[in-house]
């Protein structure tokens, strides 16, 4: 199987996606995960216009863990309504795409 899944969310703190993306790797939901930069967000928060700082953190994972995942993240993350988006990535780095299936088995 070549297909990985990429899952994205943001937080309000560099500790906090460090926490979600620790959790994450050590139950084998993702691979790995990458903490990025900080990023400025605007958006629609009960009916006012927010701008807040927030890190990214993507999550590689295999296609059949990706659900689990999303209830990982959904239960701990602080947000009311967290940003969780999953992007299939249909082909790359064989060799990658096994290593992620592989790290992600129980």
């Amino acid at each position: 199987m070549d297909e990985i899944c990429v899952v994205t969310t943001v937080v309000d703190s560099r500790s906090v996606a460090d926490v979600l993306a620790a959790a994450a790797v050590a139950g084998r939901l993702a691979a790995c995960a990458q903490v990025g930069a900080e990023v400025r967000s605007t958006y629609w928060w009960q009916s006012n216009v927010e701008t807040t700082t927030e890190w990214t953190v993507q999550f590689k994972t295999a296609p059949d863990r990706a659900d689990a995942l999303i209830e990982q993240l959904r239960h701990s993350h602080p947000y009311e309504v967290p940003e969780i988006l999953v992007s299939h990535v249909g082909s790359g780095n064989p060799d990658y795409t096994a290593w992620v299936r592989e790290q992600t088995r129980v």
